[in-house]
């Protein structure tokens, strides 16, 4: 079993999720719960799967917290 991560941002007009794993061009999907979208998700990444590993553009590294006065 392969682990991902995943963004998760919510679309203003729509109301949908949206997801995508960073730097993995191809690896998005949407869903109106955050269920609808993990298991679109995960079709679409079993999808992209089958053509071999994935070549990252860029690594994931964290979210970070700034402030501005």
């Amino acid at each position: 079993m392969r682990t991902f991560n995943v963004i998760v941002e919510r679309d203003p007009d729509t109301g949908l999720f949206v997801g995508s794993v960073p730097g993995w061009p191809g690896a998005h999907s949407q869903g109106a719960s955050l269920e609808e979208l993990e298991e679109n998700l995960r079709e679409v990444i079993a999808m992209l799967l089958e053509d071999g590993e994935p070549k990252l553009e860029s690594e994931f590294v964290g979210l970070h917290t700034i402030r501005v006065a």
